[in-house]
């Protein structure tokens, strides 16, 4: 029996299907869409996802390429997105995005990685106006994703980055907006700044990506933790140990498409359909039921961005 989109569970909906003379490569080489899961029995929220990547965004008209994509999300039960910004072109892509579907609410930001680059040409501050001017939209509900990363920068960007995200802090904070945070090998680093300049009074760490004394730090300060598909993989011990120990009202759930794919199919594109089997992999390791988490998942994301219906 096929749903709301058309699709049978265990196909892959026609938003994500490649034209047929590219199909049967792409399926040999493993690198096409995932098939659709079983749908979710209580809708939840894709917390972080980029729709302006060319593997999401499909060719032709944008607005009706993100309607198909948020159609199959929606027969999966996935019933909203928040698209984020990572830079100047995103974030402006986001705010038109949150005007073309009230399934979306979005999130603007420098990316830490683009902070020393930008710094360097003299175009950080200009961009960070921007970011402010463009997060008074009223469908934008973070400043996201902000925040460290220290695996892809060296130390010679560290102070920018640290600047960044002070920055970013205060545009949340006298915007009254969530803060979604990028921690890439910068726990320490992003906590102490989060305590030095008094974190906003939502944050979100997206794709959690530390350990269980993380997730002990979030808990104590009320900060949302968001598992992406590198939860259900088997090597990923931290997270799992994290999940385990994490505050259930401060869970949240999400796929930071197209990348980070959840297993089974891990190394292939992702889309916010697939929020599914992350969904079900939380459950299991935490032994939950099914439609109890659901529930839980989606009262978070409210809590965190507001309700999608509002503005």
């Amino acid at each position: 029996m096929t749903n709301r989109s058309g699709f049978l569970p265990g196909s892959t909906p026609a938003a994500y299907q490649l034209p047929a003379e590219d199909a049967a490569t792409a399926r040999h080489k493993g690198k096409g869409y995932p098939p659709a899961p079983e749908p979710l029995p209580v809708p939840v929220m894709d917390n972080h996802t980029h729709f302006d990547f060319p593997a999401a965004a499909g060719t032709g008209d944008f607005t009706v390429a993100l309607a198909a994509a948020l159609d199959a999300a929606e027969a999966a039960g996935v019933s909203g997105a928040v698209q984020v910004g990572t830079d100047l072109e995103s974030s402006r892509f986001t705010a038109a995005a949150v005007d073309a579907d009230p399934r979306l609410l979005g999130a603007v930001a420098i990316h830490p990685n683009d902070a020393p680059v930008l710094a360097g040409a003299g175009t950080l501050e200009p961009a960070l106006e921007e970011i402010e001017a463009l997060a008074a939209h009223p469908r934008i509900r973070a400043i996201g994703e902000t925040g460290l990363d220290y695996f892809r920068t060296g130390e010679d960007g560290r102070e920018q980055q640290h600047y960044s995200f002070r920055r970013h802090i205060d545009i949340a904070k006298r915007l009254g907006l969530a803060l979604q945070i990028h921690d890439r090998d910068a726990h320490d680093d992003v906590v102490r700044l989060l305590q030095e300049e008094g974190a906003p009074d939502t944050v979100v760490f997206h794709c959690f990506s530390g350990d269980r004394g993380l997730a002990r730090i979030c808990n104590e300060n009320g900060w949302y933790m968001s598992f992406s598909g590198t939860v259900t993989f088997k090597n990923s011990a931290n997270l799992h140990e994290a999940l385990e120990v994490a505050d259930r009202r401060l869970l949240l759930v999400e796929t930071d498409a197209p990348f980070l794919t959840p297993h089974p199919h891990r190394g292939r594109p992702n889309a916010s359909y697939m929020v599914p089997y992350t969904v079900r992999s939380m459950a299991e390791r935490l032994g939950a039921d099914l439609s109890e988490l659901g529930t839980d998942l989606a009262a978070n994301t409210v809590r965190a961005y507001g309700s999608w219906a509002d503005a």
